[in-house]
């Protein structure tokens, strides 16, 4: 069974790349369709809080807006999904093949394509423009005082919003270069991360997981390579 949406790990050293990781990347081995953990507008709420997008009091007033209004709920929802799929096809156009991407990877699904991510950059533009417009400009009376943008401002679209603005801030400010992608083609999962290790060699999203599954089915593919050729 899989894992509730608020025991999913959070792996990708950025709450945009955890977004992406919330739908199975990969090929499923019993063939069935990828599983989404953001299966409805609940699991969407307790997500984002969980990720650390919004806060519980935002997540009660966003909660609220959604059950007076329904349809808002749901384009709230396609909104996350939409933003979540766009932002995966430009991440996985920027990394190298080498680095766990396309390139003979039977996961990568459309990656690498230079016009789907193209595509999927204007999408992500329009998205958080939707956002922009919404958002305001709050003083902050510290030392030194500062002028911050602040997004979400409109209840049945804070959610989106917020996630709108992670997708920016993960394209502008991180180091792209450094995004990995767990390796489907050697048993890992495909789900994205930051590799933030000094010499920049970290292979799989979690070695407690991936990595050890991996390492465990090379060992045993050799053993049983050492009995066939055992006289």
């Amino acid at each position: 069974m899989p894992l509730d949406v608020c025991q999913l790990p959070l792996v990708g050293g950025h709450p945009a790349l955890d977004l992406v990781n919330t739908l199975e990347r990969g090929t499923p081995l019993d063939g069935t369709p990828p599983y989404d953990f953001l299966s409805g507008t609940s699991a969407l709420l307790r997500w984002t809080v969980r990720a650390g997008l919004i806060s519980d009091a935002e997540a009660d007033r966003a909660g609220r807006a959604w059950r007076d209004d329904p349809a808002a709920a749901h384009a709230g929802l396609a909104a996350a999904r939409d933003i979540r799929e766009g932002l995966h096809l430009v991440l996985l156009a920027a990394i190298q093949p080498a680095d766990g991407g396309a390139a003979g990877d039977p996961g990568g699904l459309a990656g690498g394509d230079p016009i789907a991510a193209g595509a999927a950059l204007v999408g992500l533009h329009e998205r958080w423009s939707g956002a922009a417009a919404r958002a305001t400009l709050v003083l902050d009376r510290g030392d030194p005082p500062q002028v911050r943008l602040t997004y979400g401002t409109v209840p049945a679209m804070l959610i989106p919003d917020r996630i709108a603005e992670a997708a920016l801030d993960v394209l502008r400010t991180a180091d792209l270069t450094r995004v990995r992608r767990c390796p489907v083609s050697e048993g890992g999962c495909g789900w994205l991360f930051l590799d933030q290790s000094r010499n920049g060699s970290r292979r799989w999203c979690r070695m407690a997981d991936c990595g050890s599954t991996a390492k465990a089915r090379r060992l045993t593919e050799r053993r049983r390579a050492a009995r066939a050729g055992a006289p």
